[in-house]
């Protein structure tokens, strides 16, 4: 039967952070006082793991990104026609749906996989501007007002992208950019 851990009450009149309090009830009933406290990482270790997590945030956040260019630009193949209709309607050659369709779906996946991440989230952010003013600028209208501050918003984040890259977890990265 192992030994009890040894009592730690702090010195009389001696008060205890609420950090302090948890812990001495924890080693008092589930911690081997032999071992070495979880939170004694060493400032290196817990720089990593805050990169480390940090890139994934960013891969993330990439993914949310573009994940509306992606499932549009793929929705657009069985409704092809239908959509060069509504281009159209609003005066665009429906001959740009292929680079359209291209743009959106190319786009995504350099910005997923951070390939050219500079350059290609510049060219999105002034595409999602571009179809802002085209499709999304009838402002008597609730929801394209909202569809364009939807698109002015993820032109914002594509130029966070601009200015800051893809991060580790990127092509651009592997390739040093």
């Amino acid at each position: 039967m192992p030994e009890p851990a040894p009592d730690r009450r702090a010195p009389a009149g001696a008060k205890r952070s609420p950090d302090q309090s948890v812990m001495h009830l924890l080693s008092r009933r589930f911690i081997d006082p032999s071992e070495k406290p979880m939170n004694a990482a060493s400032p290196a270790s817990r720089k990593s793991a805050a990169a480390a997590s940090a890139g994934i945030v960013e891969l993330l956040a990439r993914i949310l990104l573009v994940a509306l260019f992606l499932i549009s630009g793929l929705g657009k193949l069985p409704a092809y026609s239908a959509t060069v209709e509504y281009m159209a309607s609003l005066g665009v050659p429906g001959a740009l749906l292929p680079l359209v369709i291209a743009t959106e779906v190319l786009g995504a996946v350099a910005i997923i996989v951070g390939w050219r991440t500079h350059v290609v989230a510049f060219l999105l952010a002034g595409f999602t501007l571009l179809t802002a003013l085209v499709f999304h600028s009838h402002f008597g209208d609730q929801n394209q007002m909202n569809h364009f501050l939807k698109n002015v918003a993820i032109a914002g984040g594509f130029l966070l992208l601009v200015v800051h890259g893809a991060g580790p977890l990127s092509l651009d990265r592997r390739a040093g950019r």
